[in-house]
């Protein structure tokens, strides 16, 4: 913790992160966001209409799961039937060499551990250190693509070489410039720790966000294997009466990732409207508990609105998310491809694609996240959320303080590297006990995706608890800027100095 911060949240008035806060005598002038003092329930907030949002898409979702669970309950079933084709851990050459056995479905499930253990120590440390956390997730990025690119030159990977090579250079580049912006970013994850130090629903959700997301991982591992042990052609379990092909493995398993994706995405996303609408959108609307104006159960009472009335909502915007992602993978799977058939250009021209395509689902997951929160505090459709958040954006100009939320970017790069290192062991699992499945290597790039997506998704759940945080703020400075002047005033005069446009207006001393 930087020396120059020292939180103060005893039980009193209202905390404070520095020097007292004293408003002027004349009351702001009105108008715009922010320029007048607000009801906490302005505009229906904390209290929305008994409605549910975008019917259509909660249908929809509602429907894809089912699609999952019976899919899932076909082929595990089968697969238990036929003892899961042998395999175990360390095993190498027991079992069928035609699919994946239990060899495979125990090394996802010590992925899916390993990511539970990872992100519950990250947790931990963004708990206790905060201006240390961004440098040590810059640094430790930077120290994990430089180890891969190296390790991939040395098997003669040349495919991952060079991408991780590429990569490993935009992270030490990345490092550089922002490093700069760390003191607001820091100062903001502080004020986040210290309310969450005083609520804590917060780490409750965020467990239970993320126990729930490992247990769907482990869920998602067995029916991937099932599925491959039950149509795979030349499988003993094509003999009992299922049609077994090629297309029909690839079309279940699309099917499978798309349902985990959606699924997942819904998953974090309820979280964060949770918390927003919760612990950290009440105390910044209320103040602190201990002034007797937060309302009882915050968390739960938002929960259940996230949860019901906008859950066809939350579906929505991750519905798009995880479209985009889906176009990601299928890019990702051409150029390798063509890497394999020694076509260089091509490869050159996926992975182009598939960088241009995950840029736009970092923005549009950036968006995203501050409309669940507009969802989160008054109960909107997610159209209307998003064109009130970009009309937000426009008024106040926040737009550069969005895009400077070093916060959210070091969090993202904690959850590429928990999940560089989760497809690292299952490289390295499958490399040294040689399971019979995979004599040829045909099965380690999708081995190694799922224990990717395995890791990073089971760190984005965690971290949706901090960035819910940060982002509720954010919103606040958009709606009610001068609130931040009492709540955190170190914070607000950082933030004064460096964005003037977002207090514009706003009287200070």
């Amino acid at each position: 913790m930087s020396s120059g911060y020292q939180p103060m949240y005893a039980p009193g008035p209202t905390p404070y992160y520095a020097e007292p806060y004293d408003p002027p005598a004349d009351p702001p002038p009105s108008g715009g966001y922010g320029y007048d003092a607000k009801s906490p329930y302005e505009g229906e907030r904390f209290r929305p209409k008994k409605r549910v949002n975008d019917p259509l898409f909660l249908i929809f979702f509602v429907l894809q799961f089912a699609g999952f669970v019976v899919l899932s309950a076909i082929s595990v079933n089968e697969w238990v039937k036929s003892g899961g084709l042998g395999g175990g851990i360390g095993s190498g050459d027991t079992g069928t060499s035609v699919t994946l056995n239990y060899h495979t479905v125990i090394l996802l499930l010590l992925v899916t551990a390993a990511a539970l253990v990872l992100s519950t120590i990250y947790l931990i440390l963004t708990r206790t250190f905060t201006r240390m956390i961004m440098h040590f997730t810059l640094i430790l990025s930077i120290a994990l693509n430089i180890g891969i690119c190296v390790y991939y030159w040395t098997t003669k990977y040349w495919s991952g070489a060079i991408i991780f090579t590429a990569i490993a250079l935009l992270s030490i580049f990345a490092y550089f410039g922002y490093r700069s912006r760390i003191p607001l970013a820091s100062l903001l994850l502080q004020v986040v720790m210290d309310v969450a130090k005083h609520h804590w629903s917060v780490y409750t959700v965020a467990f239970i966000a993320l126990i729930v997301q490992s247990a769907f991982s482990v869920w998602y591992t067995f029916t991937v294997i099932s599925i491959y042990a039950k149509w795979t052609p030349g499988n003993p379990t094509c003999g009992h009466g299922s049609s077994c092909s090629s297309g029909k493995v690839a079309g279940l398993i699309f099917y499978a990732t798309f349902s985990y994706i959606w699924t997942s995405q819904v998953i974090g996303n309820v979280a964060l409207a949770t918390l927003a609408g919760g612990p950290f959108g009440c105390w910044y609307y209320f103040g602190p508990r201990d002034d007797g104006m937060m309302p009882r159960h915050p968390a739960l009472s938002s929960f259940i609105r996230a949860s019901t009335l906008s859950l066809g909502s939350i579906a929505f915007g991750s519905l798009i998310v995880t479209l985009l992602e889906l176009l990601r993978l299928l890019l990702n799977v051409l150029r390798n491809n063509a890497n394999a058939d020694g076509q260089p250009i091509e490869a050159c021209l996926a992975m182009c694609a598939e960088c241009f395509v995950g840029c736009i689902e970092g923005l549009v997951e950036y968006f995203n996240r501050y409309a669940y929160i507009e969802i989160a505090l008054y109960g909107k459709p997610y159209l209307q959320a998003a064109q009130d958040t970009w009309r937000m954006i426009k008024d106040r100009g926040i737009d550069a303080l969005i895009n400077d939320s070093l916060v959210g970017m070091t969090l993202t790069w904690g959850a590429y590297a928990i999940g560089l290192l989760c497809s690292l062991f299952a490289y390295l699992y499958l490399r040294y006990t040689h399971p019979s499945y995979n004599a040829d290597g045909q099965y380690t790039a999708p081995v190694v995706l799922f224990a990717f997506l395995i890791g990073v998704q089971c760190m984005m759940t965690l971290s949706s608890a901090i960035e819910a945080g940060v982002s509720t703020i954010f919103v606040g400075l958009g709606e009610d800027p001068q609130v931040l002047a009492i709540r955190a005033p170190q914070l607000f005069t950082l933030v004064a100095s460096t964005y003037p446009q977002v207090v514009q207006g706003v009287p200070r001393v």
